[in-house]
């Protein structure tokens, strides 16, 4: 009875920070379980153009995974996390620990970034949605309250604060007793196998090798249920050869990350979010003092990495493609370069620049020059900003390059465009431009 009533006590303390969070910032919250369900809303109505979107894609939508992949981006950096869901909508997520054997998040949002009538929707969401569509949508986001990056940020910091307090024990993602008991228990399981009926596993050897290309193929299927069992064999003939051993057991755990790593890029995980959950891991490894920490922790793992193979490629994407334009969206007047976006969406250039082509239909260079033109093209508009001083301001060094790109876009030079529309009349200057 205590346990359950400490239970409760702890979701309780959650909920009510999350409704004073929400009540003093206008900002709907929600709480989601460690499998991504939402458990409690502060607020029933939702967002009207997520029930519209959802109306025309339906599970294509899955804003479920949208809000995991939020809160496993928030455990990897630190307990805070902005990202985009698939409308190109601005969440922030931190973490909370629901119970003694669950964790799972609150996630903020939806808010955008950027006034309705620079939302991003006719840049990507055509791969969603018809133009009638995408119309329908543009009436909605009217809805959808609009709050500065900078604003945004401290709201996350809020939020990670608020998070902490609630779960009363942060951020501690160590306290998972229970289901440390039952990993022991299938891994003792396993060694009572390998005394009796199975036998001596592999005589001769140290480690079931065997075991670990079944691993390898259960990863790569993402069979998690599969995986987790091959797991706790795996270490149960691990803890039975070492005899429980702390060191031999930590250095075969840290063999293990690299197979389990391994395991996911090959199925089909993203290397660069591969490598940066390995890194958090292995600085996590020399923290744990028993081996049943570190045995459960290293299922935690295996669980992560198999979910990166299927589950979260789709999310990722949509939120680095928004981040990225995002990105130009704000320094298109300075010099960019793909590395320099790269490096803002913790991507390598060559991983960016290829989903950046896949999911836009257009390479980052021709992108840019696009966004800078179409800038240009309104600037234009104004009679008081010459020619030239255009140039500077969407990023053009070179002036006779901006005239280049801007006619290979247009079909006509800036002078000519200028003139076209009827803003000024035509002078010596712009005549020699044009």
């Amino acid at each position: 009875m205590a346990v359950k009533e400490s239970i409760n006590n702890q979701l309780n303390s959650i909920i009510k920070s999350a409704d004073i969070y929400s009540a003093s910032t206008g900002i709907p919250l929600t709480l989601i379980n460690s499998h991504g369900d939402a458990i409690y809303r502060t607020k029933s109505e939702g967002c009207a153009l997520c029930g519209l979107a959802s109306s025309i894609m339906g599970e294509r939508l899955n804003c479920r995974q949208a809000h995991l992949y939020g809160s496993y981006q928030a455990e990897r950096f630190g307990g805070k996390y902005v990202f985009f869901c698939k409308l190109g909508l601005t969440h922030w997520v931190s973490p909370v620990v629901l119970n003694e054997s669950e964790n799972g998040a609150l996630v903020a949002g939806p808010v955008l970034m950027v006034g309705p009538e620079e939302f991003l929707l006719e840049d990507i969401l055509q791969r969603y949605f018809s133009p009638d569509q995408v119309e329908r949508l543009k009436v909605v986001i009217h809805t959808i309250p609009v709050i500065s990056p900078e604003k945004v940020d401290n709201l996350a910091s809020l939020l990670f604060i608020i998070a902490a307090y609630g779960s009363g024990e942060g951020t501690d993602y160590l306290s998972e007793p229970r289901e440390i008991l039952e990993q022991q228990s299938d891994i003792s399981t396993y060694i009572h196998h390998i005394k009796t009926m199975g036998g001596q596993e592999s005589s001769g050897r140290d480690y079931p090798i065997e075991k670990e290309r079944e691993l390898l193929t259960l990863i790569s299927a993402g069979d998690q249920y599969g995986a987790r069992k091959v797991l706790n064999e795996i270490l149960g003939a691990i803890l039975l050869k070492s005899g429980i051993s702390f060191d031999v057991v930590k250095a075969r755990v840290l063999e293990l990350i690299v197979v389990l790593s391994r395991a996911a890029v090959e199925g089909g995980a993203e290397i660069e979010q591969i490598f940066g959950l390995n890194f958090k891991y292995l600085n996590e490894i020399n923290h744990f003092k028993t081996v049943e920490e570190m045995t459960a922790w290293l299922s935690k793992i295996m669980e992560r990495f198999s979910e990166c193979v299927f589950d979260m490629k789709d999310v990722k994407h949509s939120d680095v493609i928004y981040k990225s334009i995002s990105y130009i969206s704000k320094n298109y007047m300075q010099k960019i370069s793909l590395e320099k976006v790269a490096a803002a969406v913790y991507l390598s250039p060559s991983y960016f620049s290829k989903i950046f082509k896949e999911e836009t239909g257009t390479n980052f260079v021709t992108y840019l020059n696009n966004y800078r033109i179409s800038v240009a093209k309104r600037l234009l508009m104004d009679n008081s900003i010459d020619i030239v001083d255009i140039s500077n301001l969407v990023g053009y060094e070179d002036q006779s390059y901006f005239s280049k790109s801007f006619k290979k876009i247009t079909g006509m030079t800036p002078g000519k465009y200028r003139v076209s529309r009827g803003q000024i009349k035509r002078t010596r200057k712009n005549k020699v431009l044009g």
